[in-house]
């Protein structure tokens, strides 16, 4: 097996990235989302991502490929090791930067990291992952390696190959096979449903419409409305960082658009947008990514960003929603606490070991919080 680097999306052709893509891909992993970034400068050394995508081969063969990058800080990640950075510096005066990440970038969103060609043996090319990371971190003088945002068994893989496994909570919206918006409301008490319809109808009260387009209905002044929202909403906080330009969102829209779903909110005979939610959206799920508006209405924010894509997944027969990262206010709106993956190799034992004590006492926290929550929706009825 040989593993190699590469410094560009451009060094593969889009066919024979997009052919180790499984049917019900996650549109962040395609070949067209990952290039744009590259292309439009949103990823690049200037700022901290330097492409390293690797590729397994036997025999010249392409067997699997993984989009891969050298990071000189840890923002746009969302697994967060900032304490594990100082602990370098403060106890053993050395430095945490540059690492590697397996990633999509700028996105908190589950999905396959490692994409392996049909009816290869996955477990020896998770194997294969772990013992050339560690060779290439090694002979790079890298701090480690960090695979996020994984499938669960692609972690488990990899835990077995030796790196250590990381748990983080999202809330996740499951479909159980319901034919309407009110089916799902079903499943909770009459004190919260009466509270979701009540936010729902506050929509039409105020004079406000909801309309879901895809990246081809949007044209160029409402793809600019959605940069506008998103640069606004990351300019409001002190942590917020503008990762994506005007350019990426152009790009995209032209080069998948039906992988983008927008939800655009109007006043009555209003031209220009009140809000949106920018969402991404596969054949098996919906990921939503960004989120602005132009004044604070109230339930705008869980309408536009919640209700009307939980909508869009039971119309469609989507399994998944997955709003993002944060947001314990997801939850009472029938979002589900679910657990997500990465998994680490870090070169300096110094590092790995109390690393590892940490991820256990983190990970047995994470457990007891989960066992221990209260149940928001009621079990499907048997049959249903």
């Amino acid at each position: 097996m040989e593993l190699r680097t590469h410094r560009s999306m451009r060094e593969f052709q889009a066919a024979e990235w997009d052919a180790l893509l499984a049917p019900d891909y996650v549109p962040h992993m395609s070949w067209a989302f990952l290039d744009a970034l590259e292309t439009t400068g949103c990823v690049s050394p200037e700022v901290g991502w330097l492409p390293q995508h690797i590729s397994l081969r036997r025999d010249g063969k392409l067997l699997a490929v993984a989009p891969a990058y050298v990071k000189g800080n840890s923002e746009g990640e969302f697994v967060f090791d900032y304490s594990w950075a100082r602990f370098c510096h403060e106890n053993l005066s050395c430095e945490y930067y540059p690492k590697l990440i397996l990633a999509a970038p700028f996105t908190p969103a589950t999905g396959p990291r490692l994409l392996c060609a049909e009816g290869s043996d996955h477990a020896e090319l998770h194997a294969a992952l772990a013992q050339g990371l560690a060779r290439l971190i090694d002979t790079a003088g890298l701090s480690g390696a960090h695979v996020l945002f994984l499938r669960e068994d692609s972690a488990e893989e990899l835990e077995r190959a030796g790196l250590c496994r990381r748990f983080g909570v999202q809330y996740h919206w499951r479909n159980a096979g319901y034919a309407t918006f009110d089916d799902f409301l079903s499943r909770f008490n009459a004190k919260r449903r009466h509270q979701i319809r009540r936010e729902r109808r506050e929509m039409a009260e105020r004079g406000i419409a909801l309309e879901v387009r895809a990246g081809d209905e949007l044209g160029s002044e409402l793809i600019d409305h959605v940069y506008e929202f998103y640069a606004s909403t990351v300019d409001k906080h002190f942590y917020g960082r503008r990762y994506l330009n005007r350019a990426f969102f152009h790009e995209i829209c032209s080069r998948m658009p039906k992988q983008i779903s927008v939800v655009l909110a109007r006043e009555h005979g209003a031209k220009k947008p009140l809000a949106c939610a920018f969402n991404l959206v596969s054949e098996r799920a919906l990921f939503g990514r960004y989120w602005g508006a132009r004044e604070e209405r109230p339930f705008l924010h869980f309408n536009v960003c919640y209700y009307e894509g939980v909508e869009l997944c039971i119309q469609r027969g989507l399994s998944c929603f997955e709003p993002g990262a944060g947001g314990e206010h997801k939850h009472a709106r029938g979002f589900e606490s679910t657990l997500t993956h990465s998994v680490h190799y870090l070169r300096d034992p110094r590092l790995r070991g109390p690393v590892e004590r940490f991820l256990a006492q983190e990970r047995a926290a994470i457990v007891e919080h989960l066992e221990t929550e209260k149940p928001l929706l009621k079990p499907p009825e048997l049959g249903s």
